[in-house]
């Protein structure tokens, strides 16, 4: 919509219809934080209603920013690493920035620099790292000190900022659950070995399991893929011990869901299966998953309003963890009653 002369709408027309200075409008543009919320929500909406498009480069030369946020991420279409990067795009692009993302097909200190780089060619303000994988360690410690950094999913010994999901409590969570169900012991079908989030379910399951004085069955490592998890899944479908299994992800836990049918074990009458993520296919699996949830969307605004302290300046070294829910369906249920003796 243009403004009612008929000419594209300019910073004046957003800051009459919203009732407010003109000033206010840039704030809201510029630094939206520093605005109350009310306000803020007014000028939006005369923003959207005007289809007002702020010029980038008068901008540029007020602020000294370009408005454009960079993002670093691992070329995947995994559920985890997908549903963070939009996330961090919709809180960015929610607040005016306009984001580029450089996507790698590894994470090394190499490609993570390169990556870094390219984005500096077009001026970003600030730079979202996100690095699930052990090996972007070394990369994140030698990054371009004047430029403002967060990472995502990283690990602990790292110079920046990080905001991530509490990964050892979410597998603590379905661990127990699966224990206060009367389940001896849990065996768990995990991630890469190279993945941080995987090794961080390994640490909460493990935890459980001995806090509890359980045995610890060795971990079987998958893919993420359900095929991985059905070929693991058919290893654990010959042992008539295992009564409980979690996978690290929701994707492994279907195939384990159909080595078990086709082994004829049921789920959960025999075995208790349980996941990690709650895509949005696992409340319609056979039977429904029980799973952990992930606030992605939460992890993508602390990773944002992170870099937005870290842009004005402010010396931040936080870790930001986001606690995941347990949420439980019908795919675990209490152990199996032993078989009654024989009589004599």
């Amino acid at each position: 919509m243009k403004s009612r002369d008929g000419r594209p709408a300019v910073l004046m027309d957003v800051a009459m219809l919203a009732g407010v200075s003109a000033m206010t409008v840039s704030r809201v543009l510029n630094a939206p934080d520093r605005v109350r919320a009310e306000t803020r929500a007014r000028v939006l909406a005369a923003v959207q209603e005007l289809d007002y498009r702020p010029n980038q480069a008068a901008r540029q030369l007020v602020t000294g920013r370009s408005g454009v946020l960079g993002v670093v991420s691992i070329d995947t279409t995994l559920y985890g690493p997908a549903s963070t990067l939009y996330c961090i795009e919709q809180a960015a692009r929610n607040a005016g920035f306009n984001v580029s993302i450089a996507s790698l097909p590894s994470l090394t200190r190499r490609s993570m620099e390169e990556g870094v780089e390219r984005l500096r060619d077009q001026a970003v303000d600030g730079v979202i790292i996100v690095a699930p994988h052990e090996s972007a360690a070394d990369g994140l410690r030698h990054l371009p000190a004047e430029m403002p950094v967060v990472a995502v999913d990283a690990g602990d010994d790292i110079p920046v900022p990080v905001a991530k999901v509490d990964q050892r409590t979410g597998a603590a969570r379905a661990t127990r659950h699966l224990l206060s169900l009367g389940h001896h012991t849990v065996w768990h079908v995990a991630g890469p070995a190279d993945w941080l989030d995987a090794n961080g379910r390994i640490e909460g399951w493990r935890g459980v399991l001995e806090s509890a004085d359980r045995p610890v069955p060795e971990v079987l490592r998958g893919d993420w893929s359900s095929r991985s998890g059905y070929q693991l899944g058919q290893e654990l479908a010959r042992d008539p011990e295992v009564t409980a299994v979690f996978a690290a992800n929701d994707q492994m836990a279907l195939g384990v869901l159909r080595a078990l049918r086709e082994a004829g074990r049921r789920v959960p009458e025999d075995v208790s299966v349980a996941g990690f993520d709650d895509i949005p296919e696992s409340a319609y699996f056979w039977p429904p998953l029980t799973t952990v949830r992930q606030d992605f969307g939460e992890v993508g605004r602390h990773a944002f309003h992170l870099l937005l302290d870290r842009m004005a300046g402010a010396s931040v070294d936080a870790r930001r963890l986001v606690e995941p829910e347990l949420v439980v369906r019908e795919s675990t249920a209490p152990t199996p009653a032993p078989a009654p003796a024989p009589e004599e």
